[in-house]
């Protein structure tokens, strides 16, 4: 979980003490006097927690005597020790909050695991400092529960086809809930869901079955429309016998084209479509070629 940084003693303010420090020890070695590094050293002190440096990304509200005053940042600003005080750091960059949530009935009561990223930002610093005690844990608390809401009015099917859709309803969510703290959600991503191992193999078999259905049905269908066609060929035959014998005639020479195939035809069919004349003509045709 990201942390709150509290303002604190900066670099600049470092190296001003220690250049007061050395210039009070000059003046006390050159005049003999102690108050030289007295001053140095009470003003070192002085600049030291009175300067402060702000990032780029960040902003820092300042408190005089407990009371708002106004942001800083970034850069340098000063501020008075004592009489005035500044709140946490506020990083106004994209930041990212993951959230889970287990053993979380669905709306078809199926126990999941949901894992999911939220990417925020603080908006308006002003209010993330002054309304919120905590903005990064109540921004990660109404991410669970928002996310453990979302599950209970959802299916299992749901949720593992439509994960965009369930992303953009908690981004609306959680983005209604924050505003008026000066945060704005700008996408949620569900990452992982995850079921029981048992009814995760109950489903696989499941689908199997629901594959060997499909797959029956579609090879009946096949079977079907393949009867109807031999029906309709039947019809067109009966009605024109010469296109019958033409067929049976293609269908021969089509099975002994190929060298060293066999083929056993009835001595009846022979007489009836008048095949002898055709087979002695292809036998001697293949004699020839060898």
């Amino acid at each position: 979980m990201t942390k709150i940084e509290i303002g604190q003693i900066s670099g600049i303010g470092r190296s001003l003490f220690i250049l007061c420090l050395l210039a009070g020890a000059i003046v006390t070695a050159a005049t003999k006097y102690p108050a030289g590094i007295i001053v140095g050293a009470a003003l070192g002190l002085y600049l030291m927690f009175a300067i402060k440096v702000v990032r780029q990304w960040e902003k820092v509200a300042v408190l005089r005597i407990g009371k708002y005053v106004g942001l800083r940042g970034p850069g340098l600003f000063h501020i008075v020790p004592i009489l005035e005080t500044l709140s946490p750091y506020v990083d106004q960059r994209v930041r990212v909050a993951n959230v889970s949530a287990e053993s979380t009935l669905t709306r078809d009561t199926v126990p999941v695991n949901v894992d999911a990223i939220v990417f925020w930002l603080v908006w308006n610093p002003e209010k993330c400092i002054l309304e919120v005690e905590n903005f990064i844990e109540a921004i990660n608390m109404s991410a669970q529960t928002a996310l453990r809401e979302s599950i209970g009015r959802h299916e299992l099917a749901q949720m593992i086809t439509e994960r965009e859709t369930l992303g953009r309803e908690l981004q609306r969510i959680l983005d209604e809930k924050t505003n008026p703290w000066g945060i704005t959600v700008q996408s949620v991503e569900i990452r992982d869901v995850r079921i029981p191992q048992g009814l995760e193999d109950a489903m696989s078999r499941q689908a199997q079955a629901e594959r060997e259905r499909q797959a029956r049905i579609i090879l009946g269908q096949a079977e079907t429309e393949i009867s109807n066609s031999f029906v309709q060929a039947a019809a067109s035959y009966a009605e024109n016998p010469v296109a019958l014998h033409l067929r049976a005639m293609n269908m021969l020479y089509e099975a002994i084209k190929e060298k060293g195939s066999m083929v056993i035809v009835p001595s009846s069919a022979v007489e009836t479509m008048g095949l002898g004349g055709s087979l002695a003509t292809a036998s001697l045709g293949g004699a020839k070629a060898q």
